[in-house]
């Protein structure tokens, strides 16, 4: 039996305007923020394709990327949130697709083996929707299942996925991890704290 064909989403597009320069330019851990991330996406095993949707500072971001095997694509509406970027990018899936994970290019903490235990989860239970819950904090990665590809390409705003969630509680399942959350750097506040938990052994 094959299996399930699961495509990794990459939403990198952000303006970055709390942290008040490119956020996926931050210095971190030899190179920049995204290309971390990128780095550790890339490097699971569980996805079998991966997008990555840049818009704000995409000409500078994109030529410091050591992309492997990702596909950039462009979100020209960065002004209109996230959404617009779930737009883009689940245009840009491979027509195999059968379910799309959602990472976020700001969550250096989202490693390898978090994507592939997700996805390991994803082939065994399937579902519609599915989030990895952090010692009962819920978080990205998310998979959301071909059938709400369309709803997620129309959503507004931001907080996009997370008003699908909301509407439907009953479609979602959580994939349990005894980890430590995963902290978006939204802030320089946040960059700073970032830097000091990354050098303490992950709990």
């Amino acid at each position: 039996m094959t299996k399930p064909f699961i495509s990794g989403l990459i939403l990198a597009a952000g303006k970055s305007s709390r942290m008040g320069r490119p956020k996926q330019l931050l210095p971190f851990q030899g190179t920049i923020l995204l290309d971390w991330v990128l780095s550790q996406v890339e490097s699971a095993h569980g996805l079998d394709e991966v997008i990555i949707v840049l818009g704000a500072e995409a000409d500078e971001v994109c030529c410091q990327l050591r992309i492997t095997r990702a596909q950039v694509v462009i979100n020209p509406v960065v002004t209109e949130g996230c959404s617009a970027s779930y737009k883009t990018g689940i245009a840009a899936l491979d027509p195999r697709s059968e379910a799309v994970m959602v990472i976020l290019g700001d969550q250096p903490g989202v490693d390898a083996t978090i994507i592939d235990h997700a996805a390991a989860d994803w082939r065994e239970n399937s579902g519609t929707i599915a989030l990895v819950s952090y010692r009962g904090h819920r978080g990205h990665p998310m998979i959301f299942a071909r059938a709400l590809y369309d709803q997620l390409q129309q959503l507004q705003g931001d907080k996009a996925a997370w008003k699908i969630l909301d509407a439907h509680p009953e479609w979602v399942r959580d994939v349990e991890l005894d980890r430590a959350f995963p902290e978006d750097v939204d802030t320089w506040q946040d960059y700073e704290t970032l830097l000091r938990e990354m050098t303490r052994p992950v709990l």
